[in-house]
Formats: structure tokens, sequence, C-alpha cells
């Protein structure tokens, strides 16, 4: 309900100064609010022309009261009424009026009063920059304003409630107190003041622990204090607290843990027995000694680990090596530190230092730490013999005694122990060793020194073989030996030197003289060592010289004796005969030997060749050599017509023409020809002939060719002549020719063919049951032995009528051609 009120209040009271605003807004009179405190109120107006006076009336608004007014002259613009009361909403009026009392314009407006006063109960300070003040709330007030003064400067904070503290202040300073309530219409009067004196500074406190067992503190002095109270305790809260009272500057703290964090608190006190600020410090103390360190060294790093047995982890600790004008360190907490590239042969003495935030404790006990003694320098390496080493070295300092290892390359080791120099080992060729110097002493073993390499002389070649020789050359093999980059072949025969460098394990020697003698050598060679001079020699022996052909002469068609110049000591000789269809050779320890059975019609390159021993020569320069052509294998001898024959025969190697005869006493027939036949006439019929053949190479060599004779065929009969004997029948009769006694008769015809075989010596011959009315062709032919039959005796023709006498007619009609 009550919220409801308050709600239509607010409504109204909008509405009401809205009419009021606009009711001065119509007169151009306006008034405002200027000022606001607890009890009075400043209004500000326009000026109105012709107003003798202005008249400020103040009504509780809504609640009961008395009203208050004042009146001010016409210069006046700000008046003011502070009969009011606080907290209070009233209806604020002026009203300009003339000189007769009458209002010439009047603004209304409604303004909330600020609070009461508030009533300071009391003031105090607990810090050096603060004072604290309470006082007893007033109603309406949203917050109050806290006031300190010190002569012009002032302090203020706004808070919501009792208490309110002003912050900033001096230490040991009095301030004048004061406090105002505030509302959303301004600020009351300043309350009564009451009077309040800041604490005492904090002091400029500086702590130190000087030992393990020891805190001391010192501050600067506070202005106006006249005591100082300081308090140590352990920080984990164990243990004892020492208070101490003090009007020095400076206190000491003994009996105290080392190593241990204490907490010094400390306050300055006035003449009233005020205290100051307390200011806190935290201390450690400085760690206690340690009573002992272990140390390892490592004699190959040359760096030794140091630990500490006690170590806690809240200190550090510092290891200190000296020896001389040297000195080395290394901190550690927990874990152990490490000094690396100490000297060797060096002793140094070890101290220790535990360091926290207090400072550094030295403990009272010091160490010896012995290095190991220095790498031994001045090596040298002499081979006084071939296969014995000496190795020798100068002393070095802390050394007891000395290890000495040789390795060759291939990675045998060996080793000498001794406490002085020099030491001896075997060595080999080809070796490359590598040497080195340990001194050792109780620490370990020294560095590693001077590294000595040295080179032993290559080996030599032992197997040094002729992988090829000719005449004038001589490849020489070898295996490789150890230590070997290279080698020098040297080939020497009385006056010349010839000489072949390489890397590889073959050499040729080239440009030597054949069928000669050389002493040759194969040197191995290193960059670092040069050449082993003492290898051995070996004799080797070029191959035999080239022989030169002097003649070739033929012994017969097939056999050929080769004849060459001898031009070597101790060699067996070759000719070689190489042509189209194979190889053919003979031998001979002299200057001559017959090469046989060359085939005929072929082409032969002659070579010779000397072998020895040591090789074969080169061959000697080809002489050719042509064998007469062949004789063809077959011949055949065809008789075409009765005085042409073909003769053909196969080919012949190495023929390039031919010459065919055929001969008998009557005479020959003779052709030469490129080809493999030829036809020869002017045949005699019934004749035997002899049948021969010259075969003639390209280059004119000749090859007589006899064969088999030959006879030509039998003559064939003349004056043949055909008459009819009957309707049926036909007689054919003819001469006979010399030799033959037997005939054959041939009758062909359209209307069937017919054979007749006469008996031996008669010249005629009877066909019977031939009809007439058609054309025939009528052969007449002796029969040679075997029965065999001539096939090329004319032929006649015949037309056989059936017209005429009984006996018909037999018409000749010509020859035909005798195929």
């Amino acid at each position: 309900m009550a919220m409801g009120m308050s709600h239509n209040l607010s409504h109204f009271l909008l509405l009401l100064y809205t009419l009021l605003t606009i009711a001065s807004a119509d007169t151009g009179f306006s008034i405002s609010t200027y000022d606001v405190t607890s009890r009075s109120l400043y209004v500000r107006w326009s000026k109105v022309t012709g107003a003798m006076s202005y008249k400020i009336t103040t009504s509780p608004y809504l609640s009961l009261g008395q009203s208050s007014f004042a009146v001010f002259n016409p210069a006046t613009v700000i008046g003011t009424i502070n009969t009011l009361l606080p907290n209070t909403n009233y209806t604020v009026t002026v009203e300009a009026m003339d000189k007769d009392g009458s209002t010439m314009a009047n603004a209304q407006t409604l303004q909330l009063t600020a609070p009461e006063v508030p009533v300071i109960d009391q003031a105090y300070s607990k810090l050096s920059n603060s004072i604290t003040v309470e006082w007893a709330e007033v109603a309406g007030a949203t917050s109050y304003q806290v006031i300190a003064q010190a002569g012009t400067h002032f302090f203020d904070s706004i808070v919501t409630s009792s208490p309110g503290t002003v912050t900033g202040l001096q230490a040991a300073t009095t301030y004048k107190i004061t406090v105002r309530s505030i509302n959303s219409a301004g600020k009351s009067q300043p309350s009564p003041p009451k009077w309040a004196q800041t604490v005492l500074a904090a002091a400029s406190v500086t702590v130190e622990s000087y030992s393990s067992d020891s805190v001391s503190v010192g501050w600067q002095p506070v202005p106006s204090a006249v005591l100082y109270s300081v308090s140590v305790m352990r920080s984990d809260g164990s243990g004892t607290r020492w208070n101490q009272n003090t009007t020095s500057l400076s206190l000491n703290f003994t009996s105290l843990d080392p190593g241990t964090i204490y907490t010094i608190k400390l306050h300055a006190w006035d003449a009233n027995g005020v205290p100051g600020d307390d200011i806190t410090y935290s201390q450690i103390t400085r760690p206690a000694a340690p009573s002992d360190v272990q140390i390892t060294f490592n004699s190959g790093a040359l760096e030794a680990t140091f630990s500490v047995a006690e170590a806690d982890g809240s200190s550090n600790y510092t290891i200190l090596l000296y020896s001389g004008d040297t000195s080395l360190n290394c901190t550690m907490s927990v874990s152990p530190c490490a000094i690396t590239s100490l000297q060797c042969g060096t002793e140094y003495a070890v101290s220790l230092v535990a360091t926290n935030e207090a400072g550094s404790t030295l403990s009272p006990k010091t160490w010896s730490l012995l290095s190991v003694p220095c790498a031994p320098n001045g090596i040298t390496v002499v081979e006084d013999n071939p296969g014995n080493l000496t190795v020798s070295w100068s002393h070095g300092n802390l050394a007891d005694y000395y290890v000495v290892f040789v390795k060759s390359d291939d990675g045998f080791e060996v080793h000498c122990n001794t406490s002085q120099s020099p030491c001896y080992f075997p060595s080999e060729c080809g070796f490359i060793y590598f040497m080195s110097v340990f001194a050792y002493n109780k620490a370990g073993q020294s560095p590693l020194g001077e590294l000595l390499n040295y080179t032993t002389a290559p080996c030599c070649p032992s197997d040094i073989t002729p992988a090829f020789v000719s005449g004038d050359t001589l490849e020489i093999v070898w295996s490789a030996v150890r230590g070997a980059e290279m080698y020098e072949t040297k080939a020497v025969d009385g006056t010349t030197v010839i000489l072949c460098n390489d890397t590889a394990t073959v050499c040729a020697l080239s440009g030597l003289q054949c069928n000669r003698q050389y002493n040759v050598t194969v040197f191995s060679y290193s960059e670092n060592r040069g050449s082993n001079t003492s290898c051995a020699s070996k004799y080797m022996k070029t191959a035999p010289c080239s022989p030169e052909i002097k003649n070739i002469t033929m012994v017969d068609v097939s056999s050929f004796m080769v004849t060459w110049e001898p031009n070597n000591n101790g060699a067996e000789y070759t000719a070689t005969a190489r042509g189209e269809n194979g190889l053919w050779n003979c031998s001979s320890a002299g200057t001559s030997c017959t090469l046989g059975k060359l085939p005929c019609g072929s082409m032969h390159m002659v070579h010779v060749l000397a072998s020895t021993y040591e090789g074969t020569s080169l061959p000697s320069y080809g002489v050719p050599l042509e064998t007469a052509p062949c004789c063809p294998a077959n011949i055949s001898v065809v008789q075409v017509t009765q005085s042409v024959t073909n003769v053909s025969w196969s080919i012949a190697a190495g023929a390039q023409t031919y010459t065919t005869m055929l001969e008998s006493p009557k005479g020959q027939a003779k052709c030469h020809t490129l080809e493999d036949h030829c036809l020869l006439g002017c045949i005699t019929c019934g004749t035997s002939y002899s049948v021969s053949l010259e075969a003639v190479s390209e280059t004119g060599l000749v090859s007589q060719c006899t064969y088999h004779g030959y006879s030509s065929s039998a003559c064939c009969p003349s004056g043949v002549k055909l008459y009819r004997l009957s309707n049926s029948g036909i007689r054919v009769t003819w001469r006979v020719s010399p030799g033959p006694e037997n005939y054959t008769v041939n009758i062909y015809g359209s209307k069937g063919n017919f054979t007749c075989n006469p008996l031996t010596g008669v010249s005629y011959c009877d066909v019977t049951e031939i009809l007439c009315g058609d054309v025939y062709t009528v052969v007449v032919s002796p029969v040679s032995g075997g029965d065999t039959q001539i096939s090329f005796c004319p032929k006649k023709i015949y037309s056989v009528t059936c017209s005429g006498s009984s006996l018909g007619m037999v018409i000749y009609r010509g020859k035909r051609s005798v195929t």
C-alpha cells in the first residue's frame, strides 16, 4: 500500500512541477536551486523589469510545518532561507513585486534539503597513513564524506556507512576530522570536528646474517619515536621467540639455527605509548660449514665431479680449486657439480664454501686433488734395421710409468709397459704403424697426446708373370702387395731401359725388340716411403719376329712349297693357307715346307708364323695363292638334231670360261663360252666322238678335263614314200641309211595312230586297216641299241583319199619340222 501511495505521489509532483514550469514560462520568469544544505536553501532567479523586490517563500510539501519567507532588493538574483528542516521536501515560490507590493510574476519549484549533520563518536589511527572515524548514522543519508584536514591540506573519502577511513595521510601528524551526510539533494554542513593523530611510520630496516647462528637487525631512526620493539622467531613457528625493546638502532640475535628462515618484526613507540606501523622481514641464517666432500676424477675427460653428503637443497655449495695462480670453481645444490678442463700434471688444493641467501660459510677443512700426468711429448720412431722399430719419448711430470701402444693398419696391436724410455717393436713391410704413448699415475691415464705414424717400405711383388707376350710387347701381371700405392716396371736388355708406372698390378712394356731377352723388375712404391729398390728381377723373352715369305712354288696341282727367310733362333715355323673352304698348313724348323691337298679352283692367302716357348710372332705379310679351276663334276651330251648336239655341264669351282670339244676321225666340233652349256653343230650321224673340256680361271689358269666318249645317233633314212594298197592298207618305203639295220614306222592321223616294225634289212613296211579320207604324218626312224628310237627324223604328210580307182589316191602334202 505504501509503495502505491509513493508511486501516485511521484506522479502528482511531476504533474505539479510541469504546471508550475509552464506558468513561469508564460511570464518569462524562471528560478533554479543554487545550493542546498541540511537547514538552508539557495535560490537563483531571473530579473523582471520594473520589479522593486523579490520574495522567497518555502512551505513543507505534503507535511505539517511552518512556512518561511525572505524578501530581497531588486539587485539580488540569489537568495537564501536557512530555517528549514533537514531531509524535507519544500515547495519553493519566488515572486517579483512592484513598488506597491503587488506580484508582477512568480515561479515555483520543489526542493529536498540535505540530511541531518552527523555527530562523530571517535577518530583514531592504527596505520601511519590513515585515520578511522566512527559516527551515528542520520536519516535520509545515502553516503557520508569523511574529511581530514591538516593546515591547507585536505583528504577525504566517501563511504556508505560508519566507520569510514581516510587514507593517504602523513605519519605522526594531527588532523581535524569532520563528517558530512549526503543524499540526492546535496551534503549537510560539516559535523562538529574531532582531532586525531596518525601513528608513527614503520622503520627502514636492514637485516643480515653474518654467521650460521646469528641475525643482525639495523634500522633508520623514526621521527618522534622514543622506543623500538624487535621480535625474532623461526618462520615455521617452532623454537624460541626473542622479544627485545631498545632505544638503539641495531640488535644482534645469536644462538640461532644454521640455514634456517627467521621472521623479524619491528615497530616504534611514540611518547604517548602508541605503537607505530609494524615491519616484517624474513631472513635465513647462513648455512653450516660442510664437513666433507666426495671427489670423483675422470682421467679421460680431465674432469672432477664433487658432491656433498649433507646437502639439503636449501644451500648452494661452491668448490674452489687452487694451483699456483690458477683457480677453478663449480657450484652445486643437491646434484653434484663438475669442473672440466683441468690441467694435466697438476695437484690442486680443494676448498668448499656453502652459500645461501644470507651469505657463505667456508669449510675449515681442505682437500687435495691430483690430476693425471700430461701426455708424453718428443715421441720419435726409428727403424734402424728393417723389421725393428724403436719408440722413444721425453719424461713427463707426475708420471709413475708409461704404456706404449703400436697398432698396424690391419688392426693388430701390441704394447709395451715400462717406467723408462724407449720401447722396441718388430715390424713388417707394407704396414702403417700408429704409435701412442700414455703416462699413468694414481689418478689414471694421461690424455691422448701426439699420435705418431710410421710407414714401412712396401713389399716387393714375388709372382711376376708374363700374361701376354708378343714380338714387341710384354704384358706383365703380379699380385698386389701390402703397402704399395704404385708400381714401377723396368725392362733392360743391356743397352735399352724401358719404364712403366701404374697403380694397377699389370704393365704392358711395349716398343720392345722381337726375339730378345729382357731383365724385368717390378718395384713397389708408396708416397710415404718411395720405392722399395730391393725387389728381385726376372728374365723374360719377347715373342719371335715375323718371318718373310721368299717364294711359293707349285709341286703339283694341289701341292705348293712355301719358302721363307729364317730370322729367329730356335723357332718352329708354320705356313698357313687360308681359303674359303678352310685352312691348310705345314710346319718346319727349317726354311720351307709344302702345303698339300689344296682344293682346286680356290684362292688362298698364305702366311708364315714363327713360334717359340715365349709365344708366337705376328704373321708374315700374306702372299696370294690360286689353284687351277676344278673340272665340272657332271657333263651331258644330248643330240638335238641329226647334226646338232647340246653339251651341258655342272659349274666348276674357280672356272670363269669353258671350252668344249667333240672330236672324231671325221673332224671336231668346238665351242668357248661363259655359260654352263653350248650347242655343237656339224655332227656326223652314227659317229663316235671323244669328249673333252677346258676350265679356265679369271687369271688364266687352265684345267684339262676328259670324259667318256660320245656316239652320235644313227642316220635317218631318206626317200620315204607312201603307197595305197587297198581301201584299208598302205605301204611305206625308204632308202636305207648306213649303219642301222632296224627301223620303226609311225603313222599319225586324226582317225588313229599306227606303228609298223619291219624285219631286219627290209626297207618297207605295210600298214593295214588304215582308213582313207584322212591326212597322215609319217615318220621312219632307225632303232639304235636297246630299241631306242630316234626322235628327230623328218616327218612327211600324206593325204589318203577314197575317190578314184579302187586303190584310191595318196597325195604328198609336204614335210613338217623335226618337232
